[in-house]
């Protein structure tokens, strides 16, 4: 079967983007800990301590779930709605923090270097271009057989 070339590139995106998530997820749960990433959550000071921890032990689990949804193309638009979700709220915190002026680690790969904001605002333009891609070269159309 032949592939347009928005289709490889969005297959090849697809794949990069879910094994960014997985990683990222990955990390979370069997690296840093969940109890580490729940402290960083914290240190947003948007949501309560139990909040925190509820958080902390979900969206690892769906970064990962959604990251290998991407990266096999099974339920595309399930794992593409995850994803926007998860990289909106990422935005909205750290855009909080950010203007709060809050001192903070990231908490997204679990390290404790202290987030450069400007870093991730570049980073969260590109998740957006990703997923705005990925939606239209998907749903533009009705796929080919």
């Amino acid at each position: 079967m032949d592939m347009r070339k928005d289709e490889e590139m969005a297959l090849r995106l697809s794949v990069v983007m879910g094994a960014w998530f997985v990683y990222a997820g990955g990390l979370k749960i069997f690296s840093s800990g969940l109890d580490k990433f729940a402290v960083d959550i914290g240190n947003y000071k948007l949501v309560s301590e139990g909040m925190a921890v509820a958080a902390a032990y979900i969206v690892p689990w769906v970064e990962v779930v959604a990251g290998l949804c991407f990266m096999l193309g099974v339920l595309k638009k399930g794992a593409w709605l995850a994803m926007l979700g998860l990289v909106g709220a990422f935005s909205v915190s750290v855009g909080s923090a950010w203007w709060r002026g809050l001192d903070i680690s990231c908490g997204c790969l679990g390290g404790t270097e202290k987030i450069s904001y400007w870093a991730k605002a570049a980073e969260f333009a590109v998740y957006y271009a990703a997923l705005g891609f990925l939606a239209w070269v998907w749903w533009r159309q009705p796929h080919r057989k």
